[in-house]
C-alpha cells in the first residue's frame, strides 16, 4: 500500500485548504469578470477535495501550528457534515456554471462563503488574527 501525503498531516491539510482557498479566489475573480463558465472547473476542484477533508484531521492532530479547534473532534459528526456540505454546495455551483446560468451562479457565489466555507470555518477554525 502506498503512502499518501508528506507524513505531516497538518502540513498536508494546510496544503489542501490553501488549494481550496485558491480555487475560491479564482471563482470570485471569474464571477466578477463575468466568466461564468470558467467557474465550473474551480467549483469541481473544491467538490472533489471536500470529501477528503476529514481524513486530514485525525484525532490528536491539533497542534500549535494548526488553526483547528478542539471542537472538530468533540463534534466529529458535525465536522463531517460541514465537509459534505462544502461538497454539495460546490457541486451546485459547478452545475450552475456548466449550465451557463449566470444568475444562479452569481447567487451561489454571493452566499458561498457563508453557506459553504463558513459552516466549517466558523465553528471549527480559529479565526485569523486581525491586523
Amino acid at each position: 500500500m502506498s503512502k499518501m501525503g508528506s507524513g505531516d498531516v497538518v502540513a498536508d491539510r494546510q496544503r489542501l485548504m490553501k488549494s481550496i482557498g485558491a480555487n475560491w479566489a479564482d471563482i470570485q475573480a471569474k464571477a466578477k469578470a463575468g466568466n461564468i463558465e470558467g467557474i465550473a472547473v474551480n467549483a469541481e476542484n473544491i467538490s472533489l477535495y471536500a470529501p477528503h477533508i476529514p481524513m486530514y484531521f485525525p484525532e490528536g492532530s491539533g497542534t500549535e501550528k494548526s488553526k483547528a479547534k478542539p471542537e472538530i473532534w468533540q463534534k466529529w459528526p458535525e465536522f463531517q457534515a460541514a465537509a459534505k456540505n462544502l461538497e454539495t454546495q460546490s457541486g451546485k455551483l459547478r452545475d450552475a456554471a456548466k449550465a451557463k446560468n449566470e444568475q444562479a451562479t452569481q447567487d451561489i457565489v454571493k452566499d458561498f462563503g457563508r453557506n459553504a466555507c463558513g459552516t466549517c470555518h466558523t465553528p471549527f477554525r480559529v479565526p485569523p488574527a486581525r491586523s
